[in-house]
């Protein structure tokens, strides 16, 4: 895990740290191994580009896609087709390729990588509307993408443009609706049933995002739409044991892009690299500075977005592993020449993965491009579910910037049927009073009956982003002023969350007022990471 390291300290994407591993052990490496198969590589590269998928839509937060989903849809259906006729004349007129292979040059590097851009701008906070942008962009550009470099990389002529077009939208209509479906009918399953083990919870997101993929190609449809949406519908449903899912995915697309990255880099003679660098810098100079602006700012023409937003986003671009794999596509199709097509994308998405991916942060903070440093972070909140107590346990973690701290328990005015059962401070675990006031970096443990669990949720989270006037001021959820709240000082009974709390056994020394006493709590709950 040295290369994770590197990469996050000096701000280039892992990407080229595992290539270059894969090119030490191979042809003209160290250990010279050769290994020329490119259709074995196209079977693993695919495989792990649907786990990559899966996790960049566990990960994708709705509230922040959904206002720019118009925006996202557009630059990469429309903005794709702009940068692929720009990149492809300037393959066929500055560099001398024939008609298909610039297409199918314009087509590979059309498509942007979301592990590539967000590993250098972690350290940048970016308005939600960019991120979610780009987020968007990564996730859909895949679809339409293959589809063409698969309509070109084809033997024979290539279709009407207008058949393409058709077959596109078809596919993708496909993909889209059985991405929603399975996703839906998953989620939906995974938050009614309870597993025997907290640890089938990971397995089953990630073979439901699977099974999406499946459904769709088996449909003709995209099934890489279909995987990203599925785990999108997924990653919004507040299902059981979230925090863990969410590692588990993490861990498995780091790993896919390691076993990817190492094995494109095997797949590369370097030596033959050497008389492709040239029109590869051409390709990526248009590419970078023509193409992907235009195809920007035109998408996005009819959007209201500042043009220094419209100018970071065409410069965050960045090309990953996608591109490589699909240019084994035209390789494994024995188009003419795909050796050199092959050639050029890897030098084009190296050099200019080392030209953008560093200078990425310093753009931003040139444009002025931040997010709001007093914006409150979101709370932390796993659950999981007590099938035989028709109730849920909600481990809540108070971030540092979260408007609940200074917040006492009997102002959450959670719903009748929702109880703070236990408050865990600085490893300390205390039963809260309703005068005890919350701090940032505590624990909360928060028994919610079935029926108000999503209300209790939130009326949480509500709190967390307005503090403790949140539906009162026009901040936050509107449940606060719901019938059967808690008042602000603990006054309605909970009858209901606290029978549900004694059957968990929790216990431990009250911390009355501002809870600043401690004792020890146990129960037979589900405790859960946060």
């Amino acid at each position: 895990m040295a290369a994770v390291r590197i990469s996050s300290r000096s701000g280039l994407p892992s990407l080229l740290l595992y290539l270059g591993i894969g090119i030490a052990l191979g042809q003209d490496g160290i250990f010279d191994v050769k290994f020329d198969n490119a259709e074995l590589t196209q079977v693993i590269g695919y495989a792990a580009l649907v786990v990559i998928l899966a996790e960049g839509g566990l990960g994708a937060k709705w509230k922040e896609v959904k206002p720019v989903l118009p925006a996202a849809a557009v630059v990469s259906t429309v903005g794709v087709g702009i940068s692929v006729g720009i990149t492809a004349s300037a393959a066929h007129y500055l560099v001398g390729l024939d008609w298909r292979q610039a297409l199918i040059i314009g087509a590979v590097v059309s498509s942007t990588d979301a592990a590539a851009v967000f590993s250098v701008l972690r350290r940048v906070p970016l308005p939600p509307r960019i991120t979610g942008v780009l987020e968007a962009e990564s996730g859909f550009n895949d679809a339409p993408v293959v589809i063409l470099v698969v309509a070109f990389s084809a033997a024979g002529p290539v279709e009407h443009w207008y058949v393409l077009v058709a077959e596109i939208a078809l596919e993708l209509a496909i993909g889209a609706a059985i991405g929603i479906a399975v996703g839906w009918l998953g989620s939906l399953g995974l938050r009614h049933v309870a597993l025997p083990a907290s640890g089938l919870y990971p397995i089953a997101v990630m073979a439901i995002a699977v099974s999406a993929y499946a459904a769709g190609a088996m449909a003709h449809g995209s099934g890489f739409l279909a995987v990203y949406l599925a785990a999108m519908i997924l990653g919004n449903s507040k299902l059981p044991h979230w925090p863990a899912t969410r590692g588990f995915a993490d861990g498995l697309g780091w790993l896919a892009q390691i076993g990817m990255f190492v094995l494109l880099g095997l797949l590369v003679t370097p030596h033959d690299l050497v008389d492709d660098f040239w029109p590869a810098i051409v390709v990526g100079l248009v590419l970078t500075m023509v193409a992907r602006p235009l195809s920007v700012f035109l998408s996005l023409a009819p959007f209201r977005m500042p043009a220094r937003e419209k100018v970071l986003m065409s410069w965050a671009g960045l090309r990953g592993a996608v591109p490589i794999i699909l240019a084994t596509i035209p390789m494994v199709s024995g188009v003419q020449g795909s050796t050199r097509i092959f050639n050029i994308v890897f030098v084009l998405v190296i050099v200019y993965t080392l030209i953008q991916g560093p200078t990425l942060p310093w753009v931003a903070n040139k444009l002025n491009i931040a997010d709001d440093p007093a914006e409150a972070d979101d709370l932390g909140i796993e659950s999981a579910p007590l099938e035989r107590l028709r109730g849920h346990l909600l481990s809540v973690d108070i971030p540092a910037k979260s408007k609940m701290h200074g917040v006492e328990v009997g102002e959450l005015r959670l719903p009748a049927g929702a109880a703070v059962t236990l408050v865990v401070r600085e490893g300390t675990s205390f039963v809260p009073s309703p005068a005890t006031v919350l701090r940032r970096g505590d624990e909360l443990l928060v028994v919610a009956t079935d029926p108000v669990r999503d209300r209790a949720e939130e009326r949480l989270r509500a709190v967390g982003e307005g503090g403790k006037l949140a539906g009162w001021l026009g901040t936050g959820s509107p449940v606060a002023n719901a019938p059967g709240m808690v008042g602000p000082h603990g006054g309605s009974a909970i009858p209901q969350a606290m029978k549900l709390a004694k059957k968990l056994g929790g216990a431990g020394a009250g911390a009355p007022g501002n809870g600043s006493s401690s004792g020890s709590g146990s129960g037979s709950g589900t405790k859960t990471s946060p």
